[in-house]
C-alpha cells in the first residue's frame, strides 16, 4: 500500500494490519504521542467525510491501496494562532487612524486594510476550530477573561455593526468602533496569545 501524510510519501511496514482501519488506528496512536490528529482521509483518491469514517475502516489493505492523510499538531496550531494574533495587532495599529483614512479621502486605503483584517480574522477562527481538537489548548486561551466561544460570541455583533457603518458610509460610527470597542479586544486578543505561549 501506499502512505502520504501531508502530501509527504512515508516507508510503511505492515505487520498484522490488514484493513484501512488497523492502518488509521496504528497512525492515530503515533500522531497522539506527538499530540497530532488526522483532519482529512483520502483512500484511493475519494476524500472521506468525517461521518463516513465508519465505513472504511473495514475496507481490506492492498498492494495499491492509497492513503492520503492530513496531520495537524497541537504545536503547529499554537504558532500559527500566535503569528496570526500579532498580523491581527499589526493591521490593528492602522486601524486606530480610519476615520481619518476615511474622511481625508483614502478609502482604497481603508478598503484594503479592512479587507486584511478580515482575512486574518477568518484564519484566526479557522485556527480555533482547529484548535478544539486538542481541548489541552482550546480551553486554556482566555481572552479578557472569557474562553474563545463566549469572546467571539461577543466580538461578532461588534464587527457586523462595523461591517454596516462602511455599507452606509458612516465614517463616524466607523471610527467610534475602530477605535472604542475593535481595537481595544484586538489588543487584548493578541496579548492573550503572546502570554499564552509564553
Amino acid at each position: 500500500m501506499y502512505l502520504n501524510v501531508n502530501g509527504q510519501p512515508v516507508d510503511i511496514t505492515l505487520d498484522n494490519e490488514k484493513t484501512v482501519g488497523d492502518i488509521l488506528a496504528s497512525f492515530e496512536k503515533e500522531a497522539a504521542k506527538n499530540e497530532a490528529t488526522t483532519t482529512k482521509i483520502i483512500l484511493d483518491g475519494k476524500e472521506i467525510p468525517p461521518e463516513n469514517f465508519e465505513e472504511i475502516l473495514n475496507v481490506p489493505l492492498k498492494e495499491d491501496t492509497k492513503l492520503d492523510l492530513s496531520v495537524i499538531s497541537k504545536l503547529s496550531i499554537t504558532d500559527s494562532l500566535v503569528q496570526t494574533a500579532q498580523n491581527i495587532s499589526v493591521i490593528n495599529e492602522e486601524l486606530k487612524d480610519i476615520s481619518i483614512m476615511l474622511q481625508s479621502g483614502k478609502e482604497g486605503k481603508s478598503v484594503m486594510l479592512i479587507k486584511a483584517l478580515a482575512e486574518q480574522i477568518a484564519e484566526f477562527c479557522r485556527l480555533i476550530n482547529l484548535s478544539r481538537l486538542f481541548p489541552s489548548l482550546y480551553n486554556k486561551i482566555i481572552v479578557d477573561g472569557k474562553d474563545l466561544t463566549s469572546f467571539f460570541a461577543d466580538f461578532t455583533p461588534i464587527l457586523k455593526d462595523f461591517e454596516n457603518a462602511l455599507q452606509e458610509n458612516d465614517t463616524v460610527t466607523v471610527g467610534d468602533l475602530a477605535e472604542y470597542e475593535i481595537s481595544p479586544r484586538l489588543e487584548q486578543l493578541y496579548k492573550s496569545l503572546k502570554e499564552f505561549n509564553n
